[in-house]
């Protein structure tokens, strides 16, 4: 069951804020951009999700972006098409 898309952004932010504690977070809704692409037919969204989280410590990038589908679960099939994903730790961010 996908939800209306207004409510897709702050159901990825509780779902990334439940399970991996970040002290950043930005959810941002790219739909609009991709509108009457192959992939957006079947009512699924575009986001970006730029997170910082301890969590992420001692991990690499493909182990931080499985992290990021593990915390959105069903989100994943019923809700998002494409998913593009910046996941640092709290030091990193610092850096940048």
């Amino acid at each position: 069951m996908t939800l209306p898309r207004e409510q897709r952004p702050a159901a990825i932010r509780a779902a990334l804020e439940a399970a991996l504690a970040p002290v950043q977070l930005e959810v941002r809704d790219d739909s609009h951009r991709h509108a009457g692409h192959e992939g957006a037919r079947d009512g699924r969204g575009h986001f970006h999700v730029d997170i910082v989280s301890a969590a992420f410590a001692g991990q690499g990038s493909v182990a931080r972006h499985r992290a990021v589908y593990a915390a959105l679960g069903s989100l994943m099939t019923t809700d998002i098409h494409a998913l593009a994903i910046r996941a640092r730790t709290p030091q990193e961010a610092a850096a940048d």
